[in-house]
């Protein structure tokens, strides 16, 4: 697609990305339209459009118009959990919002209790089941059986991080549910065989068709590629099915 971008997000229908200037950008159609503001990093889904300006500095987009300060500090931020927010700060502390202070945020005045989440991660990212993360050693981890009520994931052994075999450099949830990664050579994964009883799911895809990446995002049947060179590519699903079927059989 025409224009470059350093990081894009796609969810409930919009898709929207920051370039190298940190100037935002949404897709109305096919034409990129610039968004006021400034943004290194940012994030749209059932919460809403959030964002993290250059000094860590964490912005809900509201009522359509503008950004609102979030109170606390975050390098990265994803919107996509089943109506709360998650992310990570400078120090690789995960923290997420429930649903309540995260939907009805609309002023600086409103309340945000971020929750502390246990463990290390680079990158934090969210869906309507579960969380996944990556650390800067490339393992992937996985929390089970979060809710909108709590982010940190249900009580007992769903508390806790899940070890899951491979290595991405970031990883991306869908609306969805479903799954994609990269790699620090720019491969790009898909995770196979994800249910809402089977929440790690079974194995990763290599998607060799998508060419090198950076970043990726997926909604509604499109996986978004940002490459080294942060070009933008659309990717539909299906022109991979094909290859799955080699590649898994």
């Amino acid at each position: 697609m025409e224009g470059r971008l350093k990081q894009i997000d796609a969810g409930i229908g919009l898709v929207l990305g920051v370039n190298s200037d940190n100037k935002i950008y949404i897709l109305l159609g096919k034409t990129w339209t610039q968004v006021p503001g400034t943004l290194k990093h940012v994030s749209v889904g059932s919460s809403g459009i959030w964002g993290v300006q250059p000094d860590n500095t964490i912005h809900k987009f509201v009522g359509g118009t503008s950004w609102i300060k979030v109170p606390g500090s975050l390098v990265q931020v994803d919107a996509g959990g089943d109506e709360f927010v998650a992310g990570v700060n400078e120090n690789d502390n995960p923290y997420c919002l429930n649903r309540d202070p995260a939907m009805n945020f609309r002023s600086a005045s409103s309340e945000t209790p971020w929750v502390k989440v246990a463990g290390v991660l680079s990158y934090y990212s969210c869906g309507p089941i579960a969380c996944w993360g990556t650390s800067h050693d490339q393992r992937i981890w996985l929390r089970e059986w979060t809710s909108p009520i709590q982010c940190e994931g249900t009580v007992g052994d769903h508390r806790e991080w899940v070890l899951v075999p491979g290595e991405l450099s970031m990883v991306e949830v869908g609306t969805d549910g479903s799954v994609y990664g990269v790699n620090a050579e720019g491969v790009v994964y898909y995770r196979d065989g994800i249910t809402e009883f089977q929440q790690a799911g079974t194995q990763w895809v290599e998607l060799s068709e998508a060419g090198k990446a950076k970043h990726v995002s997926y909604d509604l049947g499109f996986l978004w590629v940002i490459t080294p060179e942060e070009e933008i590519l659309k990717c539909a699903v299906d022109e991979f099915a094909s290859q799955m079927t080699i590649l898994l059989s």
